[in-house]
């Protein structure tokens, strides 16, 4: 449906977006994520013709975009500050929209239309209707910005940190509820964010946006159970890397040797770089002991601290190459050197960087 080719652009005569080349099926909700400056909100704007690329094109639906003004191109888009129009009331916020198309519907169709979307997300058209904007909490005035953004039916609609000013509680209660309604009403949609909780919540596919380039794609679970370079990695939290000193493959098993220890896994299919750093994921410990005959897939060392984060107990573990944090329900005895066991599946290796895709 939409399709984004070979797109470029530059900010202040350095490369913002490299040359970036994705599409979007009909009905899918694609995630674009990276951290602040990575070009984000720049692709949105050019998708949505708000900026124009210096290169590449976008199409939709087979058509290129191409000197089509934004108010034709039947895009929704909803931003971080709502820009919610502070002089008019819930009805005509959502009403704008409609009130732009060509035909303009009937009075009559406008406000059938209004009153609906407002039920549809979740806001009583009777009781909020002729409601001053400004005189609503933040929730609803995030649920009027998404009715004014869906009433005119987009083909396409664009999200750029809408959920970014709530609290957590009420951000993973709207994006469990938005991603429920875009698919309900079969919507296509490309969702930017820097939190990876939330993209995890609402995509269908993610495009993870590094330096202007996609440095890994895929549905969240893919991404975040196998990332494709160091920093995937550590944007996702996933921060106990080990550099590697020396790695040695014989038929379909690695031997790494490290700071920390001697890790030994199978090769990975299609593996063609060189490793770089060992992975050792949250979940990678399997016992605590005294002591351990284990020669490999281990490490030694000394629990320093705990935290309870999410309903689980985090333990902080202080060895000769680094300190690293794995999640750990059981008991734990705070300064005792001891020897962590770690099972195969919770190591992995990577290269410095995933290739572009």
């Amino acid at each position: 449906m939409l399709q984004i080719q070979n797109i470029s652009k530059t900010y202040q005569n350095a490369p913002l977006l490299r040359d970036l080349s994705f599409g979007i099926a009909p009905g899918e909700i694609v995630g674009l994520l990276g951290p602040s400056g990575a070009g984000k909100t720049t692709l949105l704007r050019i998708i949505a013709g708000l900026e124009d690329a210096e290169g590449g094109a976008v199409f939709f639906e087979g058509n290129s975009l191409r000197g089509i003004p934004p108010h034709a191109r039947g895009f929704g888009f909803m931003f971080q500050d709502l820009a919610l129009f502070p002089h008019r009331n819930v009805f005509d916020n959502v009403a704008f929209g409609l009130r732009m198309l060509t035909p303009t519907p009937t009075r009559t169709e406008i406000t059938r239309r209004v009153n609906e979307t407002l039920e549809l997300v979740g806001l009583d058209a009777a009781a909020f209707a002729r409601r001053d904007v400004n005189r609503l909490s933040g929730g609803e005035q995030q649920r009027v910005a998404l009715a004014r953004t869906l009433a005119p039916r987009p083909r396409l609609v664009m999200f750029d940190e809408p959920l970014g000013a709530l609290d957590r509680i009420l951000r993973e209660e709207l994006a469990d509820e938005l991603r429920a309604l875009l698919k309900r009403l079969r919507m296509t949609a490309l969702y930017v964010t820097h939190d990876q909780d939330e993209a995890f919540a609402l995509a269908d596919r993610l495009l993870l946006l590094n330096a202007g380039r996609i440095e890994q794609s895929g549905a969240p679970v893919e991404i975040y159970n196998h990332p494709a370079s160091v920093f995937v990695a550590r944007f996702l939290g996933l921060t106990n890397l080990v550099p590697i000193q020396k790695c040695t493959m014989h038929n379909a098993q690695c031997t790494i040797e490290t700071a920390v220890g001697l890790f030994v896994l199978e090769k990975e299919r299609g593996m063609e770089e060189t490793p770089r750093f060992v992975l050792l994921r949250p979940n990678a410990v399997e016992r605590i002991v005294p002591e351990s005959l284990r020669r490999e897939n281990t490490l030694r060392g000394r629990v320093v601290e705990t935290q309870l984060r999410a309903g689980h107990q985090r333990i902080v573990v202080e060895t000769r190459g680094g300190t690293f944090t794995f999640e750990w329900d059981g008991q734990v005895q705070t300064g005792a050197d001891c020897v962590f066991e770690l099972d195969v599946r919770g190591i992995q290796y990577l290269p410095e960087r995933g290739a572009s895709v």
